[in-house]
């Protein structure tokens, strides 16, 4: 069974991050959240999302795929934590997958994994002065190779699908958007 670690900010976009993880959940994937710190995660629209464990807890195993939230500021919070940054380098030098929506592509890009590759973010999270290398698509989901990007809230149902048909395979993607009646 695939595993993924969502690791939750305070500020977090509560529609892409509870979207993934449902989705995912059941497809059958075995989904981690881990709050950056210990406790609730307030998002940025008031919900208070419970996480699994802290993160800190979390990264004492490996994942196949990491997945991060967007929204404001949790996008920023994600972005200045060294345990994230490191952790999207060590999986993106070991071939696995990492994943982001909304302004967090911009996590991966200061982590130095968007260089060269196409990405899609919310317009405006990857400035081009500062991430020229980076060949931005105008695209709801984006997958290269294994990093794959997504534009925000209102694509975070076609990216969690991405995200298991990566993951599962078509026919278990197939299969949760059926049920899903989209």
């Amino acid at each position: 069974m695939a595993t993924v670690l969502v690791p939750l900010a305070q500020g977090v976009e509560e529609l892409e991050a509870v979207t993934v993880i449902d989705l995912l959940r059941r497809a059958g994937i075995e989904v981690v959240t881990a709050g950056l710190d210990a406790g609730p995660v307030k998002g940025s629209r008031g919900t208070v999302l419970l996480p699994d464990v802290a993160l800190e807890q979390a990264l004492n195993r490996d994942y196949d795929m990491i997945v991060l939230p967007g929204g404001q500021p949790g996008a920023t919070h994600l972005e200045q934590d060294a345990r994230v940054v490191g952790l999207i380098k060590k999986m993106s030098n070991e071939g696995r997958y990492t994943a982001a929506i909304c302004a967090a592509p911009r996590v991966l890009a200061g982590a130095g994994v968007l260089d060269g590759k196409q990405a899609t973010s919310f317009p405006g999270a990857l400035d081009p002065a500062r991430w020229p290398r980076i060949h931005q698509e105008n695209r709801a989901v984006v997958t290269d190779g294994r990093i794959v990007t997504s534009r925000g809230p209102g694509t975070a149902m076609d990216f969690a699908l991405e995200l298991i048909g990566l993951l599962s395979g078509k026919e278990t993607r197939d299969r949760v958007e059926a049920a899903l009646q989209r």
